[in-house]
């Protein structure tokens, strides 16, 4: 009996120390087991969801059933809120941007989220902002702009999605870089009818997201684009000059999108989401898709890699939220 209740003691061992190896719920071998939501912050129908859609399709196919949730409001920070508050299990992640991630909780005065409640996973492309005008404003580059809006103070308005935005941030920069123009900030609720009424002539300019829609128009001759706020001209769209080459040296913003999780998310599941989306982001078929809407895919980003990004954006555009007063 005693050598046989020994062997029983070496199998139970043996069987623990097997079953210890297994992967466990909550592990990242074990992730998804129920299809994961990707909240996109904006309206259907917008960059946000150019980009988040795609990465959803890939998904679906790589790691498991997933779809979008559009949660619009407040310039981004009603979905963003949302998300702040799901439960930090890798199935609610965010499609944040510059403004929900950094802007927001600057400009604001009692944020519902801060920075610090979300983990960045990553970036999935770089987006240029692009200035726009109609046709029947005469100019033909941003230097002409500046010329004309000194000699006009107070009749050009510019259009942005939103006060507080990234492309409201650049709009106001542009006025203290080229010496303080009378130029009239007119805000939307997004970025399409801002560009609809600079066709009709109801606003003099707006400065967008590089999108298909706009490059559509210009080639019709509705609008006309004068400069992007990237540093060097976008592979999708290299006939349109950077702000830099218009004679503006410090008039740089890079805007970019990725993926977001809540702060207490596990690593294994923010690694695994990361590894996953790696491998999609390197699909030729998936960039092009990103590059035909003016975008820069990033096939190289990592969450850590992503945090620096995040950190460098609240580093830059800081002061320039503070020299304006912006709340």
């Amino acid at each position: 009996m005693p050598s046989l209740s020994r062997r029983r003691l070496v199998k139970t061992a043996a069987f623990a120390a097997t079953i210890a190896g297994l992967p466990r719920s909550g592990k990242a071998a074990d992730y998804p087991s129920r299809p994961i939501r990707l909240v996109i912050p904006y309206a259907a129908g917008g960059p946000g969801d150019q980009i988040g859609r795609p990465w959803v399709e890939k998904m679906s196919s790589q790691l498991g059933p997933s779809f979008v949730e559009n949660v619009s409001g407040a310039g981004g920070a009603i979905g963003t809120t949302a998300v702040a508050r799901e439960n930090a299990d890798g199935y609610s992640l965010l499609l944040g941007n510059g403004s929900t991630q950094v802007i927001i909780p600057l400009i604001t005065r009692n944020p519902a989220y801060s920075a610090g409640d979300f983990r960045a996973i990553y970036r999935l492309i770089n987006t240029a902002l692009v200035f726009a005008v109609g046709p029947s404003l005469p100019v033909a580059n941003l230097q002409n702009l500046i010329t004309y809006a000194k000699a006009n103070p107070g009749k050009l308005s510019y259009g942005t999605p939103g006060i507080g935005t990234g492309n409201h941030l650049v709009g106001e920069s542009l006025k203290q870089q080229a010496g303080g123009l009378d130029i009239v900030h007119v805000p939307y609720r997004g970025s399409s009818q801002a560009t609809s009424d600079v066709v009709s002539g109801q606003i003099s300019l707006v400065i967008a997201v590089m999108s298909v829609q706009l490059q559509q128009l210009s080639r019709a001759g509705k609008i006309r684009l004068l400069a992007v706020t990237t540093d060097r001209r976008l592979s999708g769209a290299p006939d349109i000059p950077t702000a830099i080459e218009s004679g503006m040296p410090d008039l740089r913003y890079e805007g970019w999108f990725g993926l977001f999780a809540p702060k207490m998310t596990k690593d294994t599941i923010i690694d695994r989401i990361a590894q996953e989306t790696r491998a999609a982001m390197a699909d030729p078929a998936l960039q092009e898709n990103y590059r035909l809407q003016g975008m820069e895919p990033d096939s190289d980003s990592s969450p850590d890699k992503f945090q620096r990004i995040v950190d460098a954006t609240s580093a830059s555009l800081a002061p320039v939220i503070k020299s304006i007063g912006l709340q």
